[in-house]
């Protein structure tokens, strides 16, 4: 009779060695899930307020009649198809966040023309509201990079996890999937050309 006993408690240990890494290694996954989407929300906030303050550009700069009217569509369009752009932070795949970050590039770039027409108007960098706004934008462009570099952090810590032995079949097993990271941006290993 003891002798049956020892095989049950062993298969009985085991079993409950397996149930407590598992539920242990669960419960890992899912606070590392929600830093990482506390992170998404941050780099998500950072990009909705240049969305915000991009209307209050536009509009001091309408203000002056001879501006490009194309550059200023330009920047409004790229906002409007920039906040189209969802993402659920329950799928932060890598192809989310490739479509995010377009999306983005687009606006910047579009912010990028607007900065440079207004070289030739200098009455409008001259004006005080024009500037602060440039100052805001300027800071929250800051604000952007600290948020993406924290969130790719997040990213980082949150893969590698999720691919050690034996957490990659506990991920399997409960769903976890790899999240996508914000990438450079095609070009932005070359130094861009200055010429005076």
């Amino acid at each position: 009779m003891k002798k049956a006993l020892i095989p049950i408690a062993i298969i009985a240990i085991i079993g409950l060695f397996i149930y407590t890494k598992s539920v242990g290694t669960y419960n890992q996954f899912v606070q590392k899930e929600e830093i990482l989407n506390g992170q998404w929300a941050e780099v998500e906030t950072q990009y909705q307020r240049r969305a915000d303050l991009i209307p209050n550009l536009v509009s001091t700069v309408r203000g002056y009649a001879d501006f490009e009217r194309e550059t200023l569509e330009g920047v409004i369009n790229a906002r409007a198809r920039a906040t189209s752009v969802n993402v659920n932070a329950d799928n932060l795949s890598p192809e989310q966040i490739a479509e995010f970050q377009e999306a983005q590039e687009q606006l910047s770039g579009s912010l990028s023309r607007l900065l440079v027409s207004v070289e030739r108007y200098p009455e409008l960098k001259a004006n005080e509201n024009f500037r602060d706004l440039q100052a805001q934008l300027e800071g929250t462009e800051n604000r952007i990079s600290v948020a993406r570099r924290n969130f790719n952090q997040s990213v980082q810590s949150y893969n590698a996890e999720l691919r050690t032995f034996p957490n990659n079949i506990y991920a399997g097993w409960f769903g976890f999937e790899r999240k996508g990271y914000f990438e450079a941006s095609a070009g932005a290993e070359q130094a861009p050309t200055v010429q005076f």
